[in-house]
């Protein structure tokens, strides 16, 4: 049977077993082994087996539970909620100034965990309903905590990157590097919308209150102390790596200490809150874990018919320049984005796409930071957008799916714009590696 109808059959397997509504994880491993089983034979299981066991054993890894934990303390701590406060009084009697301080918590945030679901049902905690007391327009306050709450992609430690280096075989120090500018710049985008939008319409975003802005100066010392606790982390974990004092996995441990830290000087470490943050952990790591085992069982198989082989000299095959091709793969990873999430779509198109872009000149490292962004259209994009879940689960009951799936279309369009400004100039994520490992 040729690799053109095998690849056919494939695909209707995936999508049908999909329908019919399986987890993508056992979707993925009954392909995989259905298909093993079928073409080679019991004696190509081991085979499936040796790859799962050479991805899962990467030292790197470890970061993952890491970053994962830190976030689950946050979620569970006053860390997050006192930040926003103290960023609240520094906004002062800016219009937009609410959102405005929404998105730097939501990058500081980021640059702890690595991870987008609780900050954006931290942010939805705290931030939505203080934005909505002060009569901002509702669809703005909701794309603003949706989109800087998916900021966790692009923002380093990020997790997605993590698992890109792992899937592409790239530095992942240099991936951190090359995604702070895009990531800033993506942030600095969305607050320029903000900005323009309240002061062409004041009424969209009002300054806070002045009685909330005047604090006496202990109370003002207290929040000082609110924003320097997390920006310490900060420090210890991206500080540590591009110092060249850790690793990725080091690092996550320095900030795993840092965020127990801070919550020991707050008076808030106690064991209902670690052993509450350690079985989130292991739920949400045994998610990935599951997704990780399937599709990289269903690659291994797709691999050992000639299917990369096949789908690479399709591409290349084209009669199209290199761009056209690069913009095919972004559009089929917005596509899929649609309908599957990100550890599913790196797993099943990176060991497919990265030999493609190598081969066509381009670098690996720039084409992880432009599959992050594209990741960031798939966090707010119906049907499926967990940004949108992650916030109805904590929304005002008025607030409905609908209303903030209505709200995020401004702010999908900006994660285009910004997408396309980094395809245009690759050194905006290209620079700072170069600087940091000179040719």
């Amino acid at each position: 049977m040729s690799i053109e109808i095998l690849t056919l059959i494939m695909l209707g397997s995936m999508v049908v077993l999909l329908v019919i509504g399986l987890p993508l994880a056992f979707v993925t491993g009954i392909i995989a082994f259905g298909f093993a089983l079928f073409l080679y034979g019991p004696f190509a299981l081991p085979l499936i087996a040796s790859r799962i066991y050479g991805f899962v054993s990467v030292y790197a890894l470890i970061a993952v539970p890491m970053f994962v934990f830190m976030a689950s303390v946050l979620e569970r701590s006053g860390i997050a909620r006192d930040l926003f406060g103290a960023m609240h009084v520094l906004s002062g009697n800016l219009r937009g100034g609410l959102a405005i301080q929404t998105m730097a918590v939501a990058v500081l945030m980021a640059a702890m965990t690595g991870i987008i679901g609780g900050e954006i049902v931290l942010l939805g905690l705290v931030a939505l309903p203080q934005m909505l007391r002060l009569n901002y327009d509702r669809k703005l306050a909701i794309g603003t905590v949706c989109a800087g709450g998916g900021l966790g992609t692009m923002i380093p430690p990020s997790i997605v990157l993590i698992f890109y280096g792992l899937t592409a075989q790239v530095s992942i120090g240099d991936l951190f590097l090359a995604t702070v500018i895009p990531g800033l710049l993506l942030a600095g985008i969305y607050i320029a919308y903000i900005l323009i939008r309240c002061y062409i319409n004041p009424d969209l975003g009002p300054p806070a209150p002045v009685e909330e802005r005047n604090l006496s100066f202990a109370e003002k010392l207290v929040m000082v102390r609110d924003i320097l606790l997390p920006v310490l982390v900060v420090f210890m974990v991206l500080g540590s790596i591009y110092g060249g004092i850790a690793s990725v996995s080091e690092a996550a441990g320095m900030g795993v200490i840092g965020v127990i830290l801070c919550t020991w000087i707050r008076k808030e470490l106690k064991w209902q809150l670690i052993r509450e943050s350690l079985h989130q952990t292991m739920m949400t790591c045994g998610v990935i874990l599951w997704l990780v085992f399937g599709a990289t069982a269903l690659i291994g198989v797709y691999n050992l018919m000639g299917g990369i082989d096949f789908v690479k000299n399709l591409m290349t095959g084209l009669p199209f320049p290199p761009i056209m091709i690069l913009l095919i793969m972004m559009a089929i990873l917005l596509v899929l984005g649609f309908f599957i999430d990100w550890i599913g779509i790196m797993l099943l198109t990176m060991p497919v796409f990265v030999p493609i872009v190598v081969e066509m000149g381009y670098d690996p490292i720039w084409f992880g930071i432009l599959f992050c962004m594209n990741m960031q259209i798939s966090y707010l994009s119906p049907p499926f957008g967990p940004a949108a879940f992650y916030l109805k689960g904590v929304a005002p009951p008025e607030i409905s799916l609908q209303d903030i799936y209505n709200s995020l279309w401004p702010f999908m369009a900006l994660q285009i714009l910004g997408l396309a400004i980094v395809m245009a100039f690759p050194q905006l994520a290209l620079w700072l590696p170069s600087l940091a490992y000179p040719n």
